[in-house]
């Protein structure tokens, strides 16, 4: 019986972003009115460019891949009366409830500052090779690739955030052009969760409760070899200005309202997204699973009563779209029996999820448990007959059944009904006309050339 390597690569597209994901981002650079490239699905994705997937104009089904990882889809009626908005917040998506009496401020400019009454040299003109050398500065790290002047103090003995807080600052960012690429009134995030760059987790740390600085940070801190598309070049260091408004501990997501935990799940999902696209495949899994943790309707108390059908029915989705950018990441880790099980957990919430079916026969297949693997790629077929990958998985899986000898191939020809039966989607193959024997060949030529030497002879004796 042939086995295949279980290290097969599984090749999956890139998760990309969605299309207010791209309107977010080009309002946020102001007067960059250039539309970004590369990052989402009319921008990207078909994978997180809106919906999420890697299905072309067209017929999707011809096209798209199954194992895609999971973006913003279309919406349902339930979901467009929740209306849940992505506010200016750079790369990083934050989504607010409009029921919030704060707004979102929207900027038309990018040169509107943050911190109009404090302009310092170092953030106006100052090149970066400067204020790494700069004596006044502050090392965050050792190395000198983290610096940070202060320019407001407050209480220097007061207490500064920990890791695991939650934090609140007001921030921009600058390349040392002073090209504006990042710009938040109100960032929020949790130290130590990725939700933002190292340099940032590492600055508020130093900081405490008012305090405006500078930072300075390398690009192994912020977007380092790959820097971030469109605005931030590969290894372009950063320059920000920052205050840090508020932290407190993290609050306990079961104890928080479905609502603003889809909010968050939200936020972590987009996060590990951009990982994702990053080929950061390990980030993208933490992040995954971060949001997982809070996409739950269970209460401090382990009962979900309360829940309206419509919040349950968006946290399932949700979950969902977690779990499948969960075993997208783990199989790029090579991770396969985990990402089996996740996919098998797509299956307990949506039985008839064709990308978590697609994985799991994939994976079965290369378990070797041929039997279970053909029943669940059948049923992917049956739900997507025209999708091309799940012919390709099932052509697989017949030649390993059959020990790799001479066997049938598997058509992508479109069947009405499938049933229990595949013989409608096999076709045998061609058998190559029988061709002259060599040995019959050469006897044809041994008794041309006697009969030529014959005739010769005769000839030459008359």
């Amino acid at each position: 019986m042939e086995t295949e390597s279980r290290s097969e690569e599984h090749k999956e597209p890139p998760v990309e972003t969605s299309e207010p994901d791209r309107r977010q981002t080009t309002r946020e650079r102001g007067d960059r009115s250039e539309a970004p490239c590369g990052s989402t699905e009319e921008a990207r994705e078909p994978s997180e460019r809106e919906p999420e997937s890697c299905a072309a104009e067209g017929n999707p089904a011809e096209t798209k891949c199954p194992c895609d990882p999971e973006t913003e889809g279309g919406g349902s009626g339930w979901k467009e009366a929740r209306k849940l908005r992505k506010t200016n917040s750079w790369k990083m998506v934050r989504f607010q409830d409009p029921s919030e009496e704060r707004d979102v401020v929207e900027r038309d400019s990018a040169a509107e500052s943050l911190f109009p009454d404090q302009a310092p040299k170092e953030w106006t003109s100052s090149t970066f090779e400067e204020l790494f050398a700069a004596e006044e500065w502050q090392d965050i790290t050792e190395n000198r690739l983290l610096r940070k002047k202060v320019l407001e103090s407050s209480d220097p003995s007061g207490p500064s955030p920990s890791w695991g807080q939650e934090v609140t600052v007001k921030m921009q960012c600058v390349l040392e052009d002073r090209t504006v690429v990042e710009k938040d009134s109100k960032l929020v995030f949790v130290i130590g969760e990725g939700d933002v760059n190292q340099a940032l987790e590492e600055c508020v740390m130093s900081m405490q409760m008012g305090e405006v600085s500078l930072l300075l940070a390398d690009s192994q801190y912020a977007y380092g070899l790959l820097g971030r598309e469109p605005d931030v070049p590969a290894w372009a260091p950063l320059l920000y200005q920052l205050q840090l408004l508020d932290f407190r501990d993290k609050p306990d997501p079961l104890t928080l309202p479905v609502a603003d935990r889809i909010r968050i799940g939200n936020q972590k999902r987009e996060r590990g997204n951009f990982h994702f696209q990053r080929e950061e495949y390990s980030l993208a899994a933490r992040a995954y699973s971060m949001a997982l943790s809070v996409l739950t309707t269970r209460s401090g108390d382990g009962g979900d009563d309360g829940v309206k059908v419509d919040e349950e029915e968006e946290v399932r989705e949700y979950r969902v779209k977690c779990l499948n950018n969960l075993a997208a990441a783990q199989l790029k880790l090579e991770q396969y029996e985990e990402a089996l099980g996740t996919s098998r957990d797509v299956l307990t919430l949506e039985q008839n999820n064709v990308k978590a079916l697609f994985r799991t026969g994939k994976l079965l297949s290369d378990k070797g448990e041929y039997k279970e693997a053909m029943e669940v790629l059948k049923k992917a077929l049956k739900l997507e007959p025209t999708t091309k990958a799940i012919h390709a998985e099932l052509s697989k899986l017949v030649r390993r059944q059959l020990g790799g000898k001479d066997v049938q191939e598997w058509s992508s020809k479109q069947a009405e009904v499938l049933g229990d039966n595949i013989a409608p989607f096999l076709v045998p193959k061609k058998k190559k006309p029988a061709g002259i024997s060599w040995k019959f060949i050469l006897g044809a030529l041994l008794v041309a050339l006697g009969s030529l030497v014959t005739s010769v002879i005769l000839t030459a004796r008359n």
